[in-house]
């Protein structure tokens, strides 16, 4: 197979997860150091993560899917409409664990995508690197017991493992995605030279066949929380999900009850979603929706493909709900330890639903009947067992990232703009907060709710200041907003950009194939948006604001210099 082939079918596998709202400028979040408040006066943590979940899809963010435990929690709590990562996952993971933009963080791009001019340049190593220390260091190193079980996607290695970034039990799934039920993990997964890898407390180990991964994830984190039983430290448990990223997996008895439910398509989804949401508040009354963009329409598809298409959705809904029963479980856990009351809880996706179109890329590494000799079986009634490997496509993605403008791997609203809520002591409850957000907030948040603040160094070697803002403001509801109008954001991954600066959004997509080897939604020019009177980003105002669009740019512009940002020279057509 040619290297082009293999880059290309690992960029769909790993379901891209695109390099999240660096900050443009750099405002530590608290420098020096200083004893931490007693273990009693500190909370808990428990930080949750899903990976590429839809902005509708919860029940509490307008979605019809079960998910009983996760909206107990985020409506009890104050839920974030304004909440954005990067377009994918690892420079999401990288920013949520540093508090610094991910061009510097070391996941400038995602390890299995960098280009020739990337490779080597500082910022790009492709895994969380010295020049920051992650959240779990920092408050370890300040009294806390870390505790980590999930998806990593942040170092292969032993030395930039979860054991050896401050986390003290960990179990990892270290790439960015695996078969959810340890299936063919050594022959299907090898034959594109993607085999996933577990770490158990820095351990290489076989993962056991069988086990669906949020439930096998959920199992080791409870463990490792009984084992604390009488550890009077406080804890941070951090839980990433590789639920409901590719391949969709779900056990039977899920997937059943959901036969059926999407018979109707996904427009219908989209609209219904949209209503439930505007119901609840979440956005305004009179949105439209974007439209949908490189999509068949549902009434275009033969009876055949409705059911091949229903069957998608119906496995993903059961994969969410799989992840929520397991969110109770650790629910349970908590306050069967008594520890319930006194633990902050921060859910989020890592970025947009994957919108790719993705059949069995194991087909593409030999020939067509290679699938078979895998063992992979993409028939209608085997879709969501342990030997299918699909996603489930730009429809119901698009549905599932309403009412904003595409998916996974853009830094539009709809790649970008993510599922987030938080509860427990020291929150407001019962809210919606509309304010803009960044995954670069959540670090500097959890230093500050524990009493400590960040050093200059760690482990002897300077650090870089936290860059996102503490939450603390917005969780107590004494502040609506973090930012200033005049604080520019900024992203880019993939050669894609975007700014962010008060209401207005600039947008730069370039030409589809002209500088990433995946097709694409880009003009080759940027694009302005003002996302406060249109979220969807459905009217362009770079012809009647130019001004504010030259603003922005040169913005982009001053953010790209001061994080590293590596991006070609444009093509001339797009000069």
């Amino acid at each position: 197979m040619s290297k082009f082939l293999k880059s290309a079918i690992f960029l769909t596998a790993t379901a891209l997860s695109w390099g999240a709202m660096g900050q443009a400028r750099t405002t530590p979040a608290a420098t020096g150091s200083t004893v931490p408040a007693p273990a009693q006066q500190r909370p808990n943590f428990l930080l949750i993560v899903a990976d590429d979940l839809g902005w509708s899809d919860l029940g509490s963010f307008g979605g019809e899917i079960a998910t009983p435990n996760l909206d107990a929690i985020a409506n009890a709590g104050v839920r974030f409409t304004g909440f954005h990562t990067a377009p994918t996952c690892s420079p999401t993971r990288s920013m949520l664990l540093s508090g610094v933009d991910n061009h510097q963080a070391g996941l400038g791009s995602m390890a299995e995508t960098l280009q020739p001019e990337q490779t080597g340049q500082p910022g790009y190593e492709g895994y969380l690197n010295d020049r920051v220390a992650s959240i779990a260091e920092l408050l370890h190193q300040g009294g806390y017991r870390t505790l980590m079980a999930g998806k990593w996607h942040l170092g292969l290695t032993s030395e930039r493992g979860p054991a050896a970034r401050g986390f003290e039990r960990s179990y990892a799934l270290l790439q960015g995605l695996g078969n959810h039920f340890g299936a063919d993990q050594n022959k299907a997964w090898r034959a594109i030279d993607a085999a996933p890898t577990y770490r158990d407390n820095g351990k290489i180990v076989s993962y056991p066949k069988g086990r669906f991964s949020a439930d096998y994830f959920t199992d080791r984190l409870i463990g490792f929380l009984e084992e604390g039983r009488k550890d009077k430290r406080p804890f941070f448990a951090y839980l990433p999900y590789s639920t409901p990223h590719w391949p969709i997996q779900a056990p039977a008895e899920d997937i059943a009850r959901y036969k059926g439910r999407y018979d109707a398509g996904y427009e219908a989804l989209r609209d219904a979603r949209l209503k439930r949401q505007k119901e609840l508040g979440l956005v305004p009354a009179d949105l439209t929706p974007h439209a949908f963009q490189n999509v068949k329409p549902w009434a275009s598809l033969s009876p055949e493909e409705k059911a091949v298409e229903a069957r998608k959705m119906e496995v993903y809904a059961a994969m969410v709900d799989r992840m929520d029963q397991n969110v109770g479980r650790v629910v349970a856990t908590l306050k069967r330890l008594g520890r319930y009351d006194d633990t902050v809880i921060i859910f989020l996706a890592d970025n947009g639903p994957e919108g790719n179109v993705i059949d069995a890329p194991f087909q593409a590494a030999s020939k067509p009947e290679g699938a078979a000799k895998l063992g992979i079986d993409n028939s209608l009634g085997n879709i969501g067992a342990a030997t299918s490997y699909v996603g489930y496509g730009p429809g119901w993605a698009q549905a599932n990232s309403s009412p904003s403008w595409l998916v996974k791997g853009y830094p539009t609203e709809g790649g970008t703009r993510v599922t987030a809520f938080a509860a427990g002591p020291h929150v407001a409850g019962g809210r919606i907060a509309n304010a803009f957000l960044s995954v670069t907030d959540v670090a500097p948040t959890l230093l500050d709710l524990a009493g400590q603040t960040q050093p200059a160094s760690f482990a002897g070697r300077p650090i870089l200041a936290m860059q996102g803002h503490s939450l603390v403001p917005v969780l107590t509801a004494s502040q609506t907003n973090l930012r200033q109008p005049t604080e520019p954001v900024g992203t880019e991954l993939f050669y894609r950009r975007a700014l962010r600066k008060g209401d207005w959004k600039a947008v730069y997509l370039p030409k589809s194939g002209s500088t990433y080897p995946r097709g694409g939604f880009g003009t080759g020019t940027w694009q302005l948006f003002n996302v406060a009177k249109d979220p969807a980003e459905a009217h362009d105002l770079a012809t009647s604001e130019p001004t504010k669009l030259r603003e922005l740019i040169a913005d982009w512009d001053s953010y790209a210099r001061e994080k590293g940002v590596v991006v070609p020279a444009a093509p001339a057509a797009e000069k």
